[in-house]
């Protein structure tokens, strides 16, 4: 199907699903190449610490391709393949190390000004950077814990509490100085020097200009997203909005991007190579750090959903749960669910239950159930239990 200049907003909601690898089948053994083919789709995977039912970073593989060995993501992020590095794409992710090139302009950007705190840790003790450096050079990597440093902590009760060393390690990546070579079982990052991390084909990249990484990025956005608007294209690696729509302009004119209106939403553009599926099938629980709902005005724009995470709201005013999953059913957001794994007694779980405005309980509890089982089942847990909380609850526990 070729489209036209206007896209009905259910074609645009299912352009969306399909750049962000959703309804294709599942595979019965995942493998690298699976996990691959989802890297080219979306770019990266947001990281959070947060480990109250699965870490971030894991879950978009599982809802694009089901259950899979979590080692897979580590390996590909891991220093003998080294696919995936750490930087600030949408957040702190894990990124496709062929776009490193193009972050380098976040990197150079960087460079030209020091934190506040660094520049009085630095005043104080001119030599820690370059003692840092030397540290990494022979002992990396190290986490910051690891780095010889003597230094009086005062324990505070809230906010950054980190160590000088931390500081200048956390400004050395910043720079591109350092790179992450791992986490450890505490999640804490592993430094090393950069060009220790990095693959000789991707340090050998000669340093693209602002333009030509734009271009890059925006592209890849695009590609990602299937069809958006320009705050989403924008959004997706945090880049500013003008530079961004001069990219989107230049990528136009190429041919790599076309320009549609979607029905109620205005101005878009459609990625060249977009699919655009007359039905989407599909189900998927989806986690608040997933490329295809973080940005939460185009959740809002394409699927009618008021979508927030609530981990930082006090108990008593949250709406929904602490830890809040989608559940993607077809091309709808049919329902959410606040998820904790209670890893002790092996039960996962649906701590509450909401079904979206317009969908029917009857047909989403059953899918949703299914999906449940096969997330616990993944994460090595036995049974799926369901609490009373929301407007789902009876009809989802009548199936669990």
């Amino acid at each position: 199907m070729t489209p036209g200049r206007r896209l009905s907003l259910d074609a645009a909601r299912r352009v969306a699903l399909a750049a962000q690898g959703f309804g294709r089948p599942r595979p019965a053994v995942v493998s690298g190449r699976h996990v691959q083919r989802v890297i080219d789709q979306v770019a990266q995977f947001q990281i959070d610490s947060i480990n109250v039912a699965v870490r971030a970073q894991y879950m978009p593989l599982f809802a694009r391709l089901g259950p899979y060995d979590r080692s897979l993501l580590d390996a590909a992020a891991g220093p003998a393949q080294r696919r995936l590095f750490e930087y600030w794409g949408h957040a702190a992710s894990l990124i496709d190390v062929d776009l490193q090139p193009a972050l380098r302009m976040r990197m150079r950007s960087e460079r030209t000004w020091t934190p506040g705190r660094v520049q009085q840790i630095l005043a104080a003790k001119p030599d820690l950077r370059e003692r840092i450096l030397a540290d990494l050079a022979a002992s990396g990597p190290l986490t910051a814990r690891e780095i010889d440093n003597v230094e009086e902590r005062k324990k505070v009760s809230w906010g950054w509490n980190w160590s000088e060393a931390k500081f200048i390690l956390e400004d050395l990546f910043d720079c591109g100085t350092v790179a992450v070579a791992s986490r450890n079982s505490q999640f804490e990052r592993r430094y090393d020097l950069a060009e220790r991390v990095l693959p000789g084909r991707v340090l050998e990249v000669a340093d693209p200009s602002n333009e030509a990484s734009y271009d890059v990025l925006i592209g890849r956005a695009a590609r990602a997203l299937g069809v958006a608007d320009l705050g989403a294209l924008t959004s997706y690696f945090y880049l500013k909005k003008a530079a961004g729509l001069a990219s989107v302009r230049r990528l136009e004119a190429s041919g790599l991007l076309r320009p549609v209106e979607v029905d109620g939403l205005g101005e878009h553009w459609l990625w060249h190579e977009a699919a655009v599926p007359r039905t989407i099938t599909t189900q998927a629980l989806v986690s608040p750090f997933d490329s295809l709902v973080f940005d939460r005005q185009r959740v809002l724009d394409l699927f009618g959903v008021h979508y927030r995470i609530e981990v930082y709201t006090p108990a008593a005013k949250r709406q929904h749960g602490y830890y809040v999953y989608l559940f993607v059913c077809d091309d709808a957001i049919a329902a959410r669910v606040d998820l904790k794994a209670d890893r002790g007694r092996g039960v996962l779980v649906v701590q509450a239950s909401w079904v979206e405005g317009g969908q029917q309980p009857d047909a989403v509890a059953p899918r949703l159930a299914e999906e449940l089982r096969a997330m616990a089942s993944w994460l090595g847990l036995t049974k799926v239990a369901v609490t009373s909380v929301g407007t789902l609850a009876p009809k989802l526990a009548r199936h669990l």
